[in-house]
Parts: C-alpha cells; structure tokens; sequence
C-alpha cells in the first residue's frame, strides 16, 4: 500500500520537498538539514503559520485536492449495446435511420411540482463570495444562461458587498453586487435553467432571501448545509484592516481579530497581510429545517433547494428525509475532496466521504426511503466531476433519482479561458496554443458564428468568456450524446444501473453495480444455451 496522497508538499500552497526521497506518512524529507532554505509545508509554516493552509494566491487560483481515493468512477465502464434503442420519442420505431447519436435528448428537469428544465445535466458549483466569483462573474453568468444550465450564486454575497446598505433593522436593504449578479444572468436566460442564490447562517441573519424575492422575484432559493471540500464555513480573504473591520461588523468572524491591538500593529509592520473572514457553522434540527422550508415559501418562492457535503451517513440520512419531508426541490449532495477558490487544504485532503462513496450511499438510502412509501426528492451528485464520461456513469448509478451533477472548476474554467483570450487578442500576446488556430475570435471560437446568428446584434454583449463556457457545454453535450447512443438510451427516461459494470470488485461491493465478469450473465447463458 502507499500513501494516497503527497503530504507536507504541494503546489496548491507554493510548498516542495529539498530532497527527492520523503517519508511516505508525513511527507517529511528523508534527511532533514539543519540550515535547510525550504520549502516544505513545516518550513514555511514555522514564519507565516496560518497562511499556508490556504491554497493561493487568493482570488486567482481555484484548488481542488489531489488525494487519490481507492475508489472513484474510473473503476466504472459504460455498457454498449448492438441491439435495441430506448428513450426514442413516442411514436418512432428504433432503425438505423431513427437513432442517430446526434438526436439524442440530453435535456433533463427537477423540482418536485414546478419543473425546471435543462439542455445538459449539468450545473455550476456555488460561485459566492471568492474573487475568482466575482470577477468573473459576467463570463460566468452569461455562459450558463446562453448554456441553458442552472446557475448557483453562492453564500455571502450581500454580507461582502462593498456597497451593501441595511435598513434599521439591520436587514438588507440594497446589495448593488447581488443586483448585479441576478441581472446579468437574466439578461440572456432563455427558460433553462434558473439562478439559485444559496443562503448560510450570515444571510439568513441579514434576510438576504427577503431581499432577493421582493425586488428581483426569484423563484427559488438554496438552502446550504455544507461542501465537499470543507465541513466549516465559506471563507474569504481581505488585505485591508478597514474591510476585515467592517466584515467584522458585519458579524463575521475574523481571523486574525482586526480589533486587536497587536493584529493591527502587526498589520502596519507587514507581518499579517491579509485577514481570514468565515462563515459560522448552521445547526441542523428536523424541526427548524422543515419551519426554515416553511418560512421561505411564505415568503413567495416557488421552488427550495438544499445543498449539502460530505458528512457522515447520518447527516445523509438527515438530508435525504428531511428533503423527502419538506418536499425539497433538488437537493445536490457533494462529495470530498471537492474544489474550491478558498477553503484549507489539509481539509481538502482528509476529511469526509468520498463522492463515488457517498453516492453510492445515497442511492441506497434513497431506494430503502421509498420502498417506505416516500417520495424521493430530485438529487444531483458533485464533487470532482470534469467531463462528460463521469458524470453519464453518475447518472447512471444514482438512477432513476441522480437527475445532474454539479461541476465547479470544470465549469469555471472554460469562462477563465474565453476571458484570457480577450485579453491576449487584444494585446497581441496569443500564446501559440491558441493561435495555432488563428487570431481572430471567428477563427478561435468554433461556437462564435453560431452565437453571433443567434443573438443578432447582440453578439458584442456576450463576453468570450461566455462563449467559452457555451463552447464546453456543447462539446460535453456532444459526447453524452455518443456515449448514451452507444449505450441506446436517446434520452435521460431510460438510463438506469444496468448501463454500467464495475471494472473492480471493491467498486461492485460499494457500489452494488454488477461486477464485468457477472454483469449480464444470465442473460448471456441463455443466449448461449438456448
């Protein structure tokens, strides 16, 4: 056995080891020199000490960890079929000529009355109160919209806002960056797809829900529990005392204390750059969650949504019944390690189930809950998940109740990328990657002429950014078309379990999916054997 992953070194923290062979448990060089000029975790920490648990520089990068699980979706293989088409529109006889790949219906819904429709199964991961988020949030916004793919605004984003004005009962009363963020998606929405504004404790304090359905009428709203990639607070980083003061008043929990005289001292000398703001950890009761479901529809949203981590079984157990109870819309259950613009990295590695796990748990408990007479709620699966290959062998194992997954950084960088190439076009810096392809934006963009004919005279509002995003979801709309055809399910109705197989038998014992050696055995031996 070896260590699953690479302790006490790694590029997400700017962190290495001096010498090549290292102590497999605790990634401690071999030889540890006395006179040593760095740079492993424990060097660096011995003088910016809290610092190096976060991945960086903040508000640049996304990280997602790197342990290497036992089990995850690579030990699962898709079924295909010679025979046989499923899922064709009523009416079609299945020939050669009906079920061609390219007509594959890849458009799937949730909500439990009020159905929201999607052209792909996927969704962006919570995009709250990062910099990453925020800077980025018009390629964003816009590449989910023109996507027609359910957008999520994360926790946080009235509580951050510079501009944000409360009333005297220290309510929102105007958050010109929520404004901005709700419009923008708006703007190009086209009836697929929704934005959910995720609600923590901090918003819930300052009726940021309240705010967001009187002046912009949003129709639904999500819960938060939890992520994949922490079990603690959504967390940020300021490089001002004056902000990490005013956080601070806002009733954020500050790190260090910008209150302090010694932080603040040490903040003038240079020592503390930049100041941690967290979110508080919620406290879940069966009964507040299901009066919180309550209080949420009284004020006029039509659909809730619940979004939790990886916690243990109990708290799945939680999420799944409570959901069942409180008839849930969509409730997305995210696996670890997850990825995340901000969240400590040793937590990233080594707390909570992984997804493959946790969905497997899932669908257990989802198929046990009905066989006791409860409707399941619509579920969807994140945590890790980056093309389309794995997140069709996803659905397949959480059916008939896994109806998406949720992807954060696979889905944030296609809008980093389109915004890149603005930039280097216009400074004449196209990096030879791109410009193999050309120089123009027509030439670079295979989905820009058809965007353009679409959107007539509208093109010049549609950042690259979006364009990028648009152009990921159509070639990972493309390949779940191949991949379903080959299996012949033509649209998300007739996908179940049987149309995948584990590669390994550790994967069929967690998974309860056929192992390769005895999926569709029987039925083999009969045609055999007739």
């Amino acid at each position: 056995m070896v260590n699953l992953k690479t302790p006490n070194s790694n590029d997400a923290v700017h962190t290495s080891n001096r010498s090549k062979n290292v102590v497999p448990m605790s990634g401690m060089c071999s030889r540890c020199v006395d006179g040593c000029k760095g740079n492993c975790d424990i060097w660096l920490s011995s003088f910016r000490g809290r610092e190096v648990l976060y991945p960086g520089p903040f508000g640049e990068v996304t990280a997602g960890a790197d342990k290497n699980y036992p089990i995850d979706y690579s030990h699962l293989n898709i079924h295909g079929y010679a025979v046989g088409a499923r899922g064709l529109p009523a009416g079609v006889t299945a020939d050669s000529d009906t079920a061609v790949f390219e007509d594959v219906n890849t458009e799937v819904e949730y909500g439990w009355d009020i159905k929201v429709p999607m052209r792909v199964p996927i969704f962006t991961g919570a995009l709250g109160s990062t910099d990453i988020a925020r800077k980025n949030w018009e390629h964003f916004a816009i590449g989910a919209a023109i996507s027609g793919i359910t957008l999520v605004c994360g926790e946080n984003v009235c509580g951050v806002d510079p501009d944000l004005k409360l009333d005297q009962n220290g309510m929102v009363e105007s958050s010109p960056e929520m404004d901005r963020r709700i419009e923008t998606y708006k703007k190009f929405h086209e009836g697929y797809g929704e934005l959910l504004v995720q609600l923590n404790v901090e918003d819930t304090r300052l009726g940021t829900a309240e705010y967001v359905s009187s002046k912009h009428n949003l129709e639904t709203i999500e819960l938060k529990w939890g992520q994949g990639a922490k079990c603690i607070g959504g967390e940020i980083k300021v490089g001002s005392l004056s902000r990490a003061t005013e956080l601070k008043e806002r009733g954020y929990i500050v790190l260090p204390d910008p209150t302090r005289h010694d932080v603040q001292k040490a903040f003038e000398d240079g020592a503390i750059k930049e100041f941690e703001r967290h979110s508080r950890l919620g406290f879940v009761t069966k009964e507040g969650f299901l009066e919180e479901v309550d209080r949420l529809r009284d004020i006029g949203f039509k659909r809730v949504t619940l979004k939790t981590g990886a916690y243990s079984m109990k708290e799945l157990a939680m999420a799944i019944r409570y959901s069942a109870e409180a008839k849930i819309d969509l409730l997305t259950i995210d696996g670890a390690p997850g990825g995340t613009g901000m969240s400590p990295w040793p937590m990233m590695n080594e707390w909570g189930i992984p997804t493959f796990y946790l969905q497997s748990l899932a669908y257990d408990f989802a198929a046990q809950l009905e066989k006791k007479g409860y409707r399941v709620p619509d579920l969807a699966i994140a945590g890790g998940f980056a093309d389309e290959a794995n997140a069709f062998k996803a659905l397949c194992m959480g059916a008939p109740y896994f109806k998406a997954v949720c992807m954060g950084r696979a889905l944030m960088i296609p809008g980093m990328v389109g915004k890149n190439i603005a930039k280097w076009i216009e400074n004449d810096e196209l990096p030879k990657s791109v410009s193999k392809y050309g120089s123009s934006v027509e030439e670079i963009f295979v989905s820009y002429q058809e965007l353009k004919e679409k959107y007539d005279g509208r093109i010049d509002e549609i950042p690259l950014g979006a364009v990028g995003i648009y152009t990921y979801a159509q070639r990972f709309r493309t390949g779940m078309q191949q991949m379903m055809a080959g299996s012949r399910n033509f649209s998300f109705s007739s996908v179940s379990r049987n149309d995948v197989m584990a590669l390994t038998p550790e994967a069929a014992e967690v998974s309860g999916i056929p192992y390769v050696m005895e999926s569709y055995r029987d039925e083999a031996l009969d045609i055999l054997l007739e």
